[in-house]
């Protein structure tokens, strides 16, 4: 059993048998799935697990969730409402809030939220949180995977301790009794090209049958899988993807701001224009912010680890600066097309178009709109709405405001409107029409704004009847 079989332990016939049964549950369709966490990650996973034929439990923490689940109702927008519906009519999937459910179950995925602390430090509360429900119900032949996006050494240097702590008193031997893996997720929200069957996965494991039995679930609901030769390389690996993304954008936003200051050269062109070479360019572009789970967060996870080892990410933590700066920038730009109507600040009515993080989702988390809303009213706006297709409602700084209804006299009633989201369901030309002023962080309105001269400020340098930002 790639090299199980050869090694020269005392375990070896107690580690291969729990290997082999996994091994053989996994391949039959008899394993039993738990996920933790049924959000934007686990929820999915489940569900997919679910369709393949598993039995599959889903733990959290929210009873209102888990009774919705039960009753076939969905709430995330990535699972289709009828996959949900057969899955839990079927007897395949149910949730749960009650921990001692997952003693029934082979292979265990964490997929629980990791924000940071007010001072950016990693929050691992909800990982080990999860680690010590596994670990009051482990036993022989369980595989565990966490997934949540996290810093290098969490698997090992979180995970582990707490479940090794636990199989100690009964004498479970990590690599031999049971397994545990770190397997980022990958999931894109809205995307429908690249969903998670299709979408290839990285796994590392504590040990090489960690890694082969947890890359062997994978595959039951993946098409590819890449091993890695440890959880911290396979953690690193996820850092990498989105710290990727914030450095290039953050280039984007800055170069977007210089633009503004220029005037007369658009970003939006000139991203346009190089992204025309087929080789050493891939085109990023700029916004109000970025939102999102894991980009938003995970410059300041790498950041904090290399503190650890003395060392500073000062290229990735001023990129991440610059982005969460774009809100700001926003803002000052829709003062100041405020200031040139005959309204003050407190007399003036604000309307924003779009809250989600990004186009046709449902999510708002760290969404840059929100941030938007919230620097508004402190700047004294005397009304701020919002209208999002995908998002009815949505709590802002303790405060819950509704989507209002993009009306004709919604629009006109408004001092500025300002598109934070591009989501395809809004008619931009109606907008254009009925709004006096549009602040356009987005280039929604590429090409409008010159049948519309005076009335659109686009975010990273106009041209074509574009206002100044």
């Amino acid at each position: 059993m790639n090299g199980l079989m050869n090694e020269p332990t005392n375990g070896i016939a107690a580690a291969t048998r729990a290997a082999d049964g996994l091994q053989e549950k996994l391949t039959t369709k008899q394993a039993q799935i738990g996920v933790i966490g049924l959000g934007y990650v686990g929820l999915p996973l489940a569900v997919e697990f679910a369709l393949e034929g598993f039995r599959t439990t889903g733990l959290d923490v929210s009873p209102r969730r888990v009774e919705q689940l039960n009753a076939g109702r969905n709430y995330i927008q990535d699972v289709a409402d009828e996959d949900l519906a057969r899955v839990v009519e079927g007897g395949l999937f149910h949730a749960t809030t009650d921990d001692a459910e997952l003693a029934a179950c082979d292979v265990i995925y964490i997929c629980v939220p990791t924000p940071v602390t007010e001072h950016k430090d990693p929050d691992v509360s909800y990982i080990e949180s999860a680690a010590e429900a596994i670990a009051r119900h482990l036993r022989r032949g369980q595989l565990v995977i966490l997934k949540s996006t996290t810093y290098p050494d969490t698997t090992e240097g979180v995970v582990q301790p707490i479940l090794e702590a636990a199989a100690a008193r009964d004498g479970l031997v990590l690599g031999e009794d049971y397994f545990l893996a770190f397997s980022p997720e990958r999931i894109d929200p809205g995307n429908k090209t690249f969903t998670t069957k299709n979408t290839p996965v990285v796994v590392g494991g504590v040990t090489a049958a960690c890694t082969r039995l947890a890359s062997l679930a994978m595959q039951q609901v993946v098409e590819h899988v890449h091993e890695v030769s440890s959880p911290k390389v396979a953690e690193m690996e996820k850092l990498l993807e989105n710290i990727f993304r914030s450095v290039n954008i953050a280039l984007v936003n800055e170069l977007a701001r210089l633009c503004d200051r220029m005037g007369g050269v658009s970003i939006w062109e000139v991203v346009e224009a190089a992204a025309t070479k087929p080789f050493g360019f891939m085109p990023f572009y700029p916004g109000p912010g970025l939102g999102g789970h894991c980009i938003p967060i995970d410059p300041y996870y790498l950041s904090w680890l290399a503190r650890r080892y003395d060392f500073e990410t000062s290229f990735i933590t001023l990129s991440a600066r610059v982005n969460e700066e774009m809100p700001f920038y926003v803002v000052e730009a829709v003062t100041r097309a405020i200031a040139e109507q005959p309204v003050g600040l407190r007399q003036a009515k604000v309307l924003v178009l779009g809250v989600a993080f990004k186009r046709d989702v449902d999510d708002v988390r760290h969404s840059p709109a929100l941030k938007v809303i919230e620097l508004l009213k402190e700047r004294g706006v005397g009304e701020v709405v919002y209208s999002d297709p995908h998002v009815p409602e949505v709590e802002v700084d303790g405060t819950v405001m509704r989507s209002v209804d993009l009306t004709d006299e919604e629009l006109a009633s408004c001092h500025v409107a300002v598109i934070v989201t591009d989501h395809r369901a809004f008619d931009y030309e109606r907008i254009v029409q009925g709004a006096p002023v549009i602040v356009d962080t987005r280039n929604a309105l590429k090409d409008l704004a010159a049948r519309y001269p005076g009335k659109v400020c686009l975010l990273g340098g106009g041209g074509g009847g574009s206002l100044r930002c």
